[in-house]
């Protein structure tokens, strides 16, 4: 490991790599067949992902009777894995788009995989509404398009058509943040001498020409910036529109003001335990140690610790706000949360998401990755409960003893949910082995490496270079 002067920050990137050496290191494994353990996981989450699929191919053609719910319990798994999905896709465009325009250096080495881990999310999460219309062959009557009906047009008022506006509003612009930073990598896999054949010529075609002049740079930057703008906004947008789903209705524990703010800070909080989940397997399977350092894994706990406050503070405020209603409605339904049938689902989720994170706080389970690791597992274990809580619970025990009815789960609800991390897994594995999972021009940016002075022996470290002021690919001199 490299020596750190005394009052100088550990640099973000070790090894003191030159600019080709970066290209190296990400694009060999693209370049080299993948292992015998891609392959095991492949097909794994491949496998998964077909019995899903065929799960939900039942459940079209049988109907939603084959799901668990029941006249009290209308809404269960089908919109927690929803709300749960489009949640992991937030960290993806925090890490991209916020830390960018906060000039947050450390963001640069696993970017790339959080914004494709976004679209994979929001894919993922895509398939429940689609499920849950009853009729998704019909899925087209939501695209404001030229028809014949005439005066007959979808609810409005239906929270589906807005979670489908949320939906495709995100992953459009999120794709487009995406393909847009992967332009210069883009071109420097398609300069390179060691890839041939198709590849080579699709890479060409989406590298849109680029030549890695002055004015090609400023003109990138330029629109980076743009989209970066336009699609932080939608972190806070897109799940206040699924939190009012729940806020806009009359049933106690749904029609709370704090939904969305709580909303936006667990998905975040979700999704960067997801990110950090990814990171750390590709970091070692892809033997990438040296971009995506231990300093990395403790700025991205620290983001945990800090949305995992915020989340702990919005269980408190809302039982709070409930005992201090003096509504007993209200008071009802959060005593059955903590106390009733499924209270074992709640404190499974305050234990994950408020107790779990408190161990981030001591640098010696920041720095070792495989606490790390295990606990990011548990984070999105607690948050897809928290999902499940405030749905179930809610719904299970209304306003009428009378309607009280329980809810479990049927085995095409539990595979359709498996169905999704199939799906998940399967896409971020052909990610990782046909695109560099770490964005190589971005990290060429914030690279300090050291030059030998032929005047002097004393090795100096060099300003960071900004993204103009390299090609694509490092020339000899």
């Amino acid at each position: 490991m490299a020596e750190v002067t005394p009052g100088v920050r550990r640099p973000w990137i070790l090894g003191n790599k030159s600019l080709t050496q970066v290209s190296n290191d990400v694009f060999s494994a693209m370049e080299s067949r993948p292992s015998a353990a891609w392959w095991a996981a492949f097909l794994v989450s491949f496998t998964v992902m077909v019995i899903g699929f065929a799960a939900i191919a039942y459940e079209i053609r049988t109907g939603i009777g084959t799901w668990g719910l029941n006249r009290t319990v209308g809404w269960a798994f089908d919109i927690t894995n929803f709300v749960f999905w489009i949640g992991i896709g937030h960290a993806g465009t925090l890490i991209s788009a916020i830390l960018f325009l906060f000039r947050q250096k450390w963001r640069t080495s696993v970017n790339r995989s959080a914004e494709a881990m976004t679209i994979f999310a929001v894919m993922c999460a895509g398939l429940f509404p689609l499920i849950h219309m009853g009729r998704p062959w019909l899925a087209h009557w939501m695209f404001p398009y030229p028809n014949t009906r005439g005066s007959l047009w979808i609810n409005f008022r239906s929270p589906l058509v807005w979670d489908f506006f949320a939906i495709s509003t995100y992953f459009t612009i999120s794709l487009t943040f995406w393909y847009v930073g992967l332009i210069p990598d883009l071109a420097t896999i398609r300069d390179r001498a060691s890839l041939k054949g198709l590849r080579r010529t699709l890479t060409g075609i989406f590298a849109l020409g680029w030549n890695g002049s002055y004015r090609t740079w400023q003109g990138y930057e330029i629109v980076y910036l743009l989209l970066a703008g336009l699609a932080t906004p939608l972190v806070v947008s897109v799940h206040t529109i699924v939190s009012w789903d729940f806020a806009t209705a009359v049933l106690p524990g749904w029609h709370a003001t704090i939904f969305p703010p709580y909303f936006v800070a667990g998905a975040i909080f979700s999704g960067l335990a997801m990110v950090l989940t990814l990171m750390l397997i590709a970091r070692k399977v892809m033997h990438l140690e040296d971009y995506i350092t231990v300093r990395h894994v403790e700025a991205m706990c620290k983001l945990i610790i800090a949305t995992g406050g915020i989340v702990g503070l919005a269980y408190l405020t809302e039982f709070f706000t409930a005992m201090y209603s003096g509504n007993r409605y209200e008071m009802f339904v959060f005593w059955n949360r903590a106390l009733g049938p499924f209270s074992w689902a709640y404190w499974t989720m305050v234990t994950c998401n408020v107790v779990s994170p408190q161990l981030l706080w001591f640098r010696k389970v920041r720095t070792n990755l495989v606490a790390v690791f295990c606990l990011s597992i548990v984070v999105n274990i607690g948050m897809w409960f928290e999902r499940f809580v405030i749905i179930v619970t809610s719904l299970h025990r209304d306003f009428l003893p009378s309607n009280w009815w329980n809810y479990s789960p049927t085995i095409i609800e539990v595979l359709t949910l498996l169905g999704s991390f199939g799906l998940f897994f399967t896409a971020f594995l052909l990610f990782c082995r046909y695109l560099p999972v770490i964005a190589v021009a971005e990290v060429k940016g914030v690279i300090g490496y050291t030059s030998m002075k032929p005047s002097s022996p004393k090795r100096e470290l060099e300003r960071p270079r900004e993204w103009a002021e390299f090609p694509t690919e490092e020339v000899p001199a």
